[in-house]
């Protein structure tokens, strides 16, 4: 039999390895590395592998350590998880719920607004789920809100900070991007291509943020009017009212200064994500210190956490590296390429079929391990077929954040179980996302009906 074609076969039976040892429990980054290195060895004995080719992992590790940009992921996580300490949540939530209470569906607007706010500054969508669930879910069910529906909007507003800047997604789908387009770029005979950043991405995904939280709140509005009784108003006594706008001024303001300054100074040229990242960790800190949060032991554990969330991520990363070396010398890109290039459609019909196989991967995989297993084996040759790389980012970053909340996997739905009451069943939350599964679907089709929704703010900015 061809060397080439049992290798394509092999490669082919180690990624559906890899997701079946995923579904089985076994820890991430060690099964994509462990697997790899076994069906490296059965390669070798084929004659289908050289494991020469693994030095190469040498020269990656040293560059994921060294590179410039992947440094905000760490500052990002601190500056998420020392605004979640300063209990910015808790207070937003009181004063949004005060300012929309009297109107029905208002305790869910309120909601999905903090969600926005949170993703804007903090990122870290556990944490946003957790503190959400812990304030906002025992106040709506109290309020008579259907539970399903109150589970639904706790975990959709939570997940927001997947696809709103700063999104630590963003940042590593960004810059491997930037490396597959430049070179797709140079094989179609363009030794010269621009540039796509970081920046490019958060830019791209500014306006498809804003879309999201619209939907979603269209669907808080659409329930008050269909389904009053899901979601009645809560009204909010006078005397509570006449403090209201200093209360606003004071929730509000400082969280907005903090998004100003990480996202505008990225937004506007003036600072690199990076640089942004560590305005944005040193702003969580006065901000905390200035309401009187900070302490030696909320600075132990926010260093503690950082430090857990970023090592976890970079191993899968590095697990990952080790699946996409075994992979591509066994012809697997080859076979990815030939498969996406001959569905019907074009570009357009590969897209789509991306698109699905990530959808379908969220129900079992986590957003991480899909973008390292999955972007570097599809995104050259859709890049090469011509897609928009800001356009495609955005595109899998909307798609993936379903991953949250699409069972039996969807983490959102994992932690608001973990702070749920007793009266609130698994099956409530469960059913209750999947209304925000079909309107993140809905958001994912208008943006790939209308991509100048994602590369309008780009072009005009850069």
């Amino acid at each position: 039999m061809d060397l080439t074609l049992i290798g394509e076969i092999m490669a082919g039976a180690m990624f559906l390895g890899v997701i079946g040892m995923l579904m089985l429990g076994f820890p991430v980054a060690f099964t994509l590395a462990g697997t790899s290195i076994i069906f490296g060895l059965i390669g070798l004995s084929l004659g289908v592998f050289d494991f020469s080719n693994m030095a190469a992992l040498a020269g990656r590790y040293t560059g994921y350590m060294t590179n410039e940009v992947l440094v905000a992921v760490p500052l990002f996580i601190f500056m998420g998880v020392m605004l979640e300490r300063s209990n910015i949540a808790e207070q937003l939530l009181t004063t949004m719920g005060k300012l929309f209470g009297n109107m029905r569906g208002g305790l869910g607007i309120s909601v999905i607004i903090v969600g926005a706010l949170l993703a804007a500054s903090t990122g870290v969508v556990g944490a946003t789920v957790v503190t959400m669930g812990l304030i906002s879910l025992p106040a709506m069910i109290k309020a008579g809100y259907d539970p399903k529906l109150a589970c639904g909007t706790i975990s959709a507003s939570g997940t927001l900070g997947q696809i709103i800047p700063p999104s630590t997604v963003l940042i590593f789908m960004g810059d491997m991007i930037a490396g597959m387009h430049s070179q797709a770029q140079m094989q179609m005979g363009n030794f010269a291509p621009s540039a796509v950043s970081v920046g490019d991405l958060f830019a791209g995904a500014f306006f498809p943020g804003l879309l999201l939280v619209g939907i979603y709140i269209a669907y808080m509005l659409f329930m008050a009017v269909v389904r009053p009784e899901s979601c009645p108003a809560t009204p909010v006594p006078e005397d509570e009212r006449e403090d209201l706008p200093r209360e606003i001024i004071v929730a509000l303001v400082p969280p907005l200064l903090l998004i100003i300054a990480v996202l505008g100074s990225i937004l506007g040229g003036i600072a690199t994500p990076t640089e942004a990242s560590s305005v944005g960790a040193v702003g969580a800190t006065l901000l905390a210190t200035l309401r009187g949060k900070m302490s030696f032991a909320i600075l132990k554990h926010t260093a503690h956490a950082t430090a857990k969330i970023t090592s976890m991520v970079f191993v899968i990363l590095f697990g990952a590296s080790v699946f996409s070396v075994v992979f591509r010398q066994m012809g697997g890109d080859d076979l990815v390429h030939e498969f996406l290039s001959n569905i019907p459609g074009g570009a357009m019909g590969a897209m789509i079929a991306v698109m699905i196989v990530m959808f379908v991967l969220g129900f079992i995989l986590d957003t991480f391990e899909i973008i390292f297993i999955v972007l570097p084996i599809t995104a050259p040759t859709l890049l090469l077929l011509g897609v928009d790389p800001i356009w495609l980012g955005v595109m899998i970053g909307v798609n993936l954040q379903t991953s949250f909340l699409t069972p039996p996997f969807g983490f959102a739905l994992f932690y608001l179980r973990g702070v749920a009451p007793a009266s609130v069943s698994t099956g409530m939350i469960y059913r209750g996302a999947v209304p925000f599964v079909i309107l993140q679907i809905i958001a994912i089709v208008l943006l790939f009906i209308f991509p100048g929704i994602v590369t309008w703010l780009p072009d005009q900015l850069y």
